[in-house]
């Protein structure tokens, strides 16, 4: 143990002498994440907050056909402004962007009305743009809005109740919790988490393995009295404990960066306080093992470091796609799910932020598997390091 702990201690005081290669792992990775999150969410939730404040000015071809409508239009927060010429210079205004969304209301309109027929007006927008599809649903739901009101009025003026045309009152239940529906949201942390965690025990994987190769210290190191188990397994924990501070980091960084994030006001309050940022670091801890000795053997079988920076950059992908595939399926936590390193911690980190009794099966059964998982690792990197052919 004293000989490990002395590698041990050797790669930790050569990493930090290194500060930029320290820097970029230890603050890019983990802190540029949350703070890059908590901005696009801001940005997002003003956005919708004031496009839903904010007077709606909607150009409108043929506003004369139908004054009631723009009256309506008017009680929904929307102006009725001057539109283009025609409907051919009304879609070629929508597609260069002069204009977001634009209603063409023809001159039979209010004839077709007083027949009884289906009065057709068109609503051209460009649903390729995000801020137009916005404006766009905005003005249909309104005019969905005025085509109820004359529906019913031409069902009272024929003395038909209303409610006949109503044959089913359909209750929506909501049984989601402010803190269940902020998932929907911040599902996606555990993502940021394994790619910061990855990322700060990358560059000290490559420089104990690739690094030494190419140096050509690794072959005065093997000579010196020290197994080459002890010596790999010292390089491992050197690397396990820069991911674990480069996970500490980024459960911090996303904890301050929550209380900036006006989550209240769509309805969500996150269960993200410091017991669940300790809890989240306990259930990640087995998960650092398997990092680092996944990325320790495959920067072992690299001849230099641009190939081992090559490699690895595919190694900090595989992690991520079952977050990633779970996430857009949305699927719940299943046992099965549990001996998946990476997936099963984020599946009990969204119970956690849901604020979800945690099935303490699915625990045991992730940090025993993630643990045999990283050991199986450990134990192939020092079954490479025996082979003579490391040198070559």
């Amino acid at each position: 143990m004293g000989t490990l702990l002395t590698v041990f201690l050797k790669e930790v005081l050569d990493n930090f002498r290194d500060r930029r290669t320290l820097g970029s792992a230890l603050l890019m990775g983990p802190i540029f994440g949350p703070v890059l999150f908590a901005f696009v969410i801001n940005l997002s939730i003003e956005r919708s907050l004031e496009s839903a404040e904010t007077t709606l000015k909607l150009p409108v071809i043929g506003q004369e056909y139908a004054p009631n409508l723009v009256s309506f239009l008017r009680s929904r927060n929307i102006d009725a402004i001057d539109g283009p010429a025609d409907t051919a210079a009304a879609m070629e205004a929508v597609k260069v962007g002069t204009h977001d969304v634009v209603l063409v209301i023809p001159e039979a309109f209010g004839e077709q009305l007083g027949e009884m027929i289906p009065a057709r007006i068109a609503l051209i927008s460009d649903q390729a743009n995000s801020d137009a599809d916005r404006d766009a649903r905005r003005a249909r739901n309104a005019l969905l809005a005025y085509q109820q009101v004359l529906a019913g009025t031409r069902v009272i003026a024929r003395g038909i109740n209303p409610r006949a045309l109503q044959p089913l009152n359909i209750d929506q239940v909501d049984v989601s919790t402010p803190s269940g529906r902020s998932a929907m949201l911040l599902g996606m942390m555990s993502y940021f988490f394994v790619f910061a965690a990855l990322m700060g025990g990358m560059y000290l994987a490559i420089d104990t393995t690739a690094g030494e190769r190419e140096r050509g210290s690794l072959e005065p190191l093997l000579s010196l009295p020290v197994t080459r188990d002890q010596l790999i397994y010292g390089k491992i924990a050197a690397t396990c404990l820069f991911m674990t501070l480069s996970l500490m980091l980024s459960l911090s960084a996303f904890y301050v960066a929550l209380k900036f994030m006006p989550l209240e006001q769509l309805g969500m309050t996150p269960n993200f306080g410091p017991s669940v940022v300790l809890a989240a670091l306990a259930i990640f801890l087995p998960f650092i093992l398997v990092g680092a000795a996944l990325m320790t053997l495959v920067a072992s079988f690299t001849k230099s470091y641009r190939e081992a920076q090559t490699w690895l950059s595919v190694v900090l992908i595989a992690p991520t796609m079952p977050i990633l595939i779970v996430s857009i399926l949305t699927l719940r936590p299943r046992t099965e799910f549990m001996f998946i390193p990476s997936l099963s911690q984020h599946l009990l980190l969204v119970d956690m932020v849901k604020n979800e009794p945690i099935n303490g099966l699915h625990v045991a059964i992730s940090v025993a598997s993630t643990l045999v998982i990283g050991i199986i690792l450990t134990w192939a990197c020092a079954r490479l390091y025996r082979r003579e052919g490391l040198l070559g």
